[in-house]
């Protein structure tokens, strides 16, 4: 368990170091339309481990630990889902636009909540 918060601390550093510097370079250097779609995209590569490192961390939790996970999961997708689907609506009305980058830290704080209600239910 420990090798894998290790990992995913590291991911997190390389995806924090890839998104400074390709966010830097489209500032400031001239670019082809390639190369910027290329640069913006440069960060999801350590995304992309993030998500193996959780994964990975997920097939190792015993049976009660991965249905705490499983459960927790359903409830930040289901969640999410719903606030997302619901703002959608809220903006037809006029509330203004929100960026998919809201989308995740929307799903990954419900998965922490997920998380404690299940910690407190199974406790």
């Amino acid at each position: 368990m420990k090798q894998n918060l290790v990992l995913l601390v590291l991911g997190l550093a390389a995806y924090a170091a890839t998104l400074i510097f390709s966010q830097r370079i489209l500032a400031t250097a001239p670019h082809g339309a390639t190369a910027g779609i290329l640069l913006s995209l440069a960060p999801m590569l350590p995304a992309i481990f993030i998500c193996a490192v959780i994964i990975r961390t997920i097939r190792h939790l015993d049976e009660m630990q991965r249905k705490l996970q499983f459960e927790a999961l359903a409830f930040a997708f289901a969640g999410t889902a719903l606030l997302t689907f619901g703002y959608g609506f809220l903006e037809g009305a006029g509330l203004p636009t929100l960026s998919m980058f809201v989308v995740w830290p929307l799903m990954a704080a419900l998965w922490v909540v997920g998380t404690l209600i299940g910690r407190i239910r199974y406790g």
